[in-house]
């Protein structure tokens, strides 16, 4: 059996309920992820279920592309999403293999590709 060991988050970002700067669905510290490393990311809702998992060549235009584009599967979604984690993951087969068994092992409720359970 193959063992897979989910890398711990390197960035996290929540939610904010009034802010005050510039925000996207109320978050303001993309700032925080960075734009040219790539890895995975995962959205939570507020009872910390896992919405959506995606991975990205470069991480901040890939997750900000999910709250600003019309085919996302998270776009009537949107607004349940209250924590973003990510995880710095260079290799492109790595981020593939982490993503499928996240999405399978978590049950990423939102995630259609990749799924194989029932």
């Amino acid at each position: 059996m193959i063992q897979i060991t989910v890398p711990t988050p390197d960035v996290t970002i929540t939610k904010q309920e009034n802010p005050q700067l510039s925000h996207i669905y109320g978050f303001t510290d993309f700032h925080l992820i960075t734009r040219e490393k790539g890895g995975i990311f995962m959205f939570y809702n507020a009872n910390g279920e896992l919405l959506f998992v995606g991975k990205a060549r470069k991480l901040r235009p890939r997750i900000k592309k999910h709250f600003e584009d019309t085919v996302s599967p998270m776009k009537n979604h949107r607004e349940e999403v209250a924590t973003i984690e990510v995880c710095l993951v260079e290799d492109a087969v790595d981020r593939e293999i982490y993503e499928t068994y996240i999405i399978n092992t978590m049950r990423a409720k939102y995630n259609v590709d990749k799924v194989f359970y029932n």
